[in-house]
């Protein structure tokens, strides 16, 4: 396996081919967590336009049969399996279910979560239970039993969609902070299991920024205003085009999605005290809107998209952003790296002649 290193991915109009020899999804088994709405909606989609065969795991039945609807127009095959990924046996029988209806899962996108937004006192130990075992279990199970099934043919993709948060705790959202700190460290304890045995499946990490999704119409909300991203804000395009890049090249350790996630990861390191303070200071306010009240739906303990389909973008459009060229930089990096080396030695080059004339 190549040597592993932490990639800086960012928004992009359209994800290009890489110089790197990618993993073809066209005609993959590919199962997505998650998969009816935000983030993993929109994977689904990108899924379907890699012409990738996508089985869709989430509880909301009516989410869960536009994002199959979704995948078929952009080119794929969508297949609706309902579970709760907090129950191992129900995960386990879905995946069951994907391999003798669609064949060999090839990749596992692990996407659910769940959570509350409130200070740590203000949530039940039920509640706390519960996001736990959906947000991190949840990822647990689906690795599991990814690598029971990929483990016997040697081969297999396993892709974990983390967050900034889970290097960098913030107030109002300790019980997901705490998942996805849990998830990271899971995720390279089993990576380092899968190095020791000269596995052939790869396992990789997408770290996201704040994304505009309908978590924040519909997770568990204890606050006065309504929850909002912590600006600046990505659509859940971006998300889904660095997290299906990483599910083409597996064989990297870490992604990161978007120069927020990049600064802040790299500001922890930095000055992890200095970060505390500014979010003591600012953390509260900046993830309410100045108004508007919460929307009083909660996804914790049932499914918000059981009559409704949200889709994958939130209500925050007219403040995210799609576009910009960092993800084609990432994606040709070595071309670019290159061809800045090569100019590099030409204006030395002209430049030691002029001294010579």
């Amino acid at each position: 396996m190549p040597p592993q290193r932490t990639e800086v991915l960012s928004e992009s109009p359209s994800a290009s081919e890489s110089p790197e020899r990618p993993h073809d999804l066209r005609g993959r088994v590919v199962v997505v967590t998650g998969a009816s709405g935000g983030v993993g909606r929109a994977v689904v989609r990108e899924l379907g336009a890699k012409g990738a065969k996508v089985a869709l795991l989430a509880r909301g039945t009516t989410g869960l049969g536009a994002a199959a609807v979704d995948v078929g127009a952009a080119g794929g095959v969508g297949q609706v399996y309902e579970a709760d990924v907090a129950d191992y046996e129900q995960v386990r029988q879905a995946a069951e279910r994907v391999e003798a209806e669609l064949g060999p899962i090839d990749v596992w996108i692990n996407v659910a979560f769940s959570s509350v937004f409130a200070r740590f006192t203000d949530i039940t130990p039920e509640e706390y239970e519960r996001t736990t075992a959906v947000t991190y279990l949840g990822y647990v199970w689906g690795t599991r039993v990814a690598l029971d099934l990929m483990r016997p043919r040697g081969r297999g993709t396993i892709v974990q969609v983390g967050s900034a948060l889970s290097q960098r705790g913030i107030p109002l959202q300790s019980a997901y902070c705490g998942a996805k700190h849990a998830v990271k460290g899971f995720t390279e304890a089993v990576r380092t299991e899968l190095l020791a045995g000269r596995s052939g499946i790869d396992i990789t990490l997408v770290q996201l920024p704040a994304v505009n999704t309908p978590q924040f119409d519909w997770v568990l909300s204890k606050l006065g205003r309504h929850p909002q991203p912590v600006p600046p804000i990505y659509q859940p395009e971006v998300a889904a085009r660095g997290i299906v890049y990483a599910a083409e090249h597996p064989e990297r350790k870490e992604y990161w999605v978007g120069i927020t996630t990049a600064a802040t990861l790299l500001a922890q390191r930095v000055a992890p005290a200095l970060l505390d303070r500014y979010l003591a200071r600012t953390g509260v306010d900046s993830q309410q809107t100045t108004e508007q009240p919460p929307s009083g739906v909660a996804n914790l303990w049932k499914p918000a998209d059981e009559a409704d389909d949200y889709g994958a973008r939130g209500s925050f459009d007219h403040r995210s952003h799609a576009r910009s060229p960092q993800l084609w930089l990432s994606h040709h990096r070595r071309p670019v790296v290159l061809s800045l080396a090569a100019a590099g030695a030409a204006g030395l080059a002209m430049a030691v002649l002029r001294r010579r004339g």
